[in-house]
């Protein structure tokens, strides 16, 4: 096989990967010096000329002219006489320039030298992945599902390139079939022994925002800024909005009339609920937007510990909170503040004693509610022993939960 005929024999796969011939030249000078260290242990006494407008090479081999006899290394050295009858101007301690054929190399080192160029060339397009993708986290992405395994499905793109998607950055109600088109965003870009894996996710926050900017001309020309977003994934999100123009309304904008625009953004998340509020340097007013469409008396702020306690009437309470607790903790992840809620009541007010059940155990209000007592008041109204005589419970526990449900109406 001639010089040219082992570069061609690589051509189908430099066509394919996009490697340029000056790369492609660059990979099999490498890969030959490679093979002479393999070789002959050094490659220090040979140079390697790659031309890339003839796709060909050279190899030169540079022995030492030594005495008759004194030849210790065949490769290396060559003796005055054979010199000589190279060139009679020979003397000994000169260097002597031999081209060495590819084919001179023997069959088993071409073959040698073929593997090498295949590994260099999957290390080149894998580089060339690397950074192609590493300056893409961030971005969306857009693949066919190509296989389906139990802990990850794998994308393909366009071009090829594969993308993992974790069980656990999918929306909990995906459901994919073999050929879909799904979209998601690149999280991480790592080796994974030698080749980059590609990360991306839908359940990342910055999933929605990418959405959001396809969706609305106003986020991805900049007239709209998205100021933060979170969300619990397939559930809730909650994202805060703001405009450089006064007399935009962002909030507006991002909602469309009768919620056209986050239609679609709505949709591709699998129907998560998404509330837009407008955002606000005072951190009451953020607080009390991120929250919702509910009633706020008043907010307390420690903006050393990041605190927040809001006052809210009783029957708000389940409002504030929201489903398992959904609504007050992605208003504490918007606004930054861990948020308390306090219950307001008027003097007149009476509170479910199921209210209480971060403080009395179910069991004991199960044993109120027997003899119709659902009430604080209803509870507080009726004397120990009276107590003691219609439930089953204990004087002591009576007394501890007058004391729990006292406290509520005290100011």
């Amino acid at each position: 096989m001639d010089n040219l005929a082992l570069i061609e024999s690589f051509g189908d796969f430099k066509d394919e990967k996009g490697i340029s011939k000056i790369d492609l030249m660059a990979i099999i000078e490498d890969s030959l010096k490679t093979l002479l260290r393999k070789r002959y242990d050094s490659d220090d006494h040979f140079d390697v000329i790659v031309n890339p407008d003839k796709g060909d090479f050279q190899i030169f081999l540079n022995k030492t002219i030594v005495e008759d006899e004194m030849s210790e290394d065949d490769d290396l050295e060559i003796e005055i006489s054979e010199a000589k009858k190279i060139d009679p101007t020979f003397e000994v301690g000169e260097e002597y320039t031999q081209e060495i054929p590819v084919a001179q190399l023997g069959r088993r080192n071409i073959l040698t030298l073929k593997q090498i160029l295949a590994t260099k060339l999957q290390e080149h397009n894998n580089a060339m992945l690397y950074e192609q993708f590493k300056d893409r986290i961030g971005e969306l992405a857009i693949g066919e599902v190509h296989h389906i395994r139990h802990k990850h499905v794998i994308l393909l793109d366009d071009e090829g390139n594969e993308y993992i998607l974790p069980k656990e950055n999918q929306i909990p109600s995906d459901f994919f079939r073999k050929g879909d088109n799904v979209r998601a965003v690149i999280e991480t870009v790592d080796f994974k022994g030698s080749k980059p894996q590609i990360i991306v996710s839908r359940t990342a926050p910055k999933f929605l925002e990418k959405l959001l900017e396809l969706e609305i001309p106003e986020i991805q020309d900049g007239t709209i800024i998205l100021k933060k977003v979170v969300r619990i994934p397939g559930e809730k999100a909650k994202i805060a909005v703001d405009a450089y123009d006064d007399r935009i309304d962002p909030v507006g904008a991002c909602v469309g009339v009768k919620g056209s625009r986050i239609h679609g953004v709505v949709r591709e998340l699998r129907n998560e609920n998404i509330d837009v509020i407008q955002w606000s340097k005072n951190s009451e007013i953020l607080v009390k937007r991120a929250l919702g469409n509910v009633t706020i008396n008043k907010v307390e702020i420690n903006e050393d510990e990041n605190y927040a306690l809001v006052y809210t009437p009783v029957e708000e309470i389940s409002k504030v909170i929201g489903k398992q607790g959904q609504n007050i903790r992605l208003a504490s992840w918007l606004s930054g503040f861990e948020i308390d809620v306090y219950r307001e009541k008027q003097a007149d007010d009476d509170v479910e004693l199921t209210e209480f059940d971060d403080e009395i155990e179910a069991w004991i209000i199960a044993e109120f509610k027997k003899v119709g007592l659902e009430t604080a008041k209803s509870v507080l109204d009726k004397d120990t022993e009276a107590l003691v005589n219609m439930t089953d419970l204990e004087e002591e526990t009576i007394e501890e939960v007058k004391r729990i449900l006292k406290a509520e109406f005290e100011d």
